[in-house]
């Protein structure tokens, strides 16, 4: 019976009375049968009544039930499967056009909002690094990351240092630091450049580097990036019909701190599923994130989608798993 109403209502977005379930499910018990079992499994928490509906509503604690026990995984279609591979797979192996074309097309597959976290940078390995002189005091230093990450960071000097001196450091800095982990090369770039030769000038700035390594070789601000597909799909939602709702939906997008903060924590989870209420922050309670983490080498993730706690889970949950080891297998 709780499944009959859970996929009565994930189907029509309306409470479910006692008519329509034995018209639907030919259960072989009468609607007055079905009303006293509806009343039981709401005395019990698993149902609600919205305002003066005969109808009723499951509750987070029914989708719960219904994750864990009753229903039947529904892997990818084909179809499914074949517009996901087309789509994330583009012409850059880039792993942020990888996340952000993922979370796209998981959005539009499910019709929820697709959301992924980037790897987290500090766990990334230094393949080659760049200084790029730009004026008398100022340089630019390029990370090259794994897997196509690139990122830049400006370092203050306090006197002009010759091109030579400069590629000389860079030198160095490669020969050192190649192979490690930024989180790494804080811990041990003081030991690493202790003996390091090199141009006088040259030698002033490594000693910046070591001086300010927890600044230059710390990328947390852009840790846990958030990347969302279009929230145009949970717009459409009924849920999201009235106003007040719309605007909380927008909050959530646009501020992304909060969504920031849910998924973080899932990078080495695996599967999670998290309903309503079981979100730790209230302002979530009304969503349910179905996420899965990926994990390659030295990059760490989460892949999934957020919607309404009214969301198909069997279909939704076998389309997060596959593309998340999509993700793994473009990531390798």
């Amino acid at each position: 019976m709780l499944e009959a109403v859970v996929q009565t209502y994930i189907e029509t977005a309306e409470p479910a009375g006692s008519q329509t379930i034995a018209r639907r499910f030919g259960l072989g018990l009468s609607p007055a049968t079905i009303r006293n079992t509806m009343s039981e499994l709401e005395e019990k928490g698993y149902l609600f009544h919205p305002h003066t509906s005969a109808g009723r509503i499951p509750t987070d604690r029914a989708y719960r039930v219904y994750v864990n026990q009753i229903m039947r995984m529904a892997p990818p279609s084909h179809e499914a499967q074949h517009t996901l591979r087309a789509e994330v797979v583009g012409s850059r192996n880039a792993v942020e056009e990888i996340m952000r074309r993922a979370a796209q097309v998981l959005g539009v597959l499910t019709q929820e909002l697709g959301v992924a976290v980037a790897p987290a940078l500090d766990e990334m390995v230094l393949e080659r690094l760049e200084l790029v002189p730009v004026s008398s005091e100022r340089l630019l230093l390029v990370f090259n990351l794994r897997s196509g990450v690139v990122r830049t960071i400006f370092v203050e000097i306090p006197s002009r240092i010759g091109e030579g001196a400069v590629a000389e450091v860079a030198r160095i800095l490669n020969e050192r630091l190649d192979g490690l982990t930024l989180q790494e090369i804080r811990g041990s770039i003081t030991e690493r450049l202790r003996d390091a030769g090199g141009p006088v000038n040259g030698r002033e700035l490594l000693n910046i580097f070591i001086a300010e390594r927890e600044g230059l070789f710390d990328l947390s601000d852009e840790q846990n990036a958030v990347v969302l597909g279009s929230a145009q799909m949970l717009a459409d939602q009924p849920e999201f019909a009235s106003n007040s709702r719309m605007r909380e939906l927008l909050r959530l997008t646009e501020g992304r701190d909060l969504l920031k903060e849910a998924l973080a924590s899932r990078r080495r989870v695996g599967l999670s599923v998290t309903i309503g209420g079981e979100n730790p922050d209230t302002r979530l309670s009304d969503f349910t994130l179905v996420t899965s983490s990926y994990e390659v080498g030295d990059l760490k993730g989460v892949i999934g989608v957020m919607g309404p706690t009214r969301m198909p889970y069997d279909k939704i949950i076998g389309l997060v798993e596959h593309t998340s080891r999509l993700v793994e297998g473009l990531l390798e």
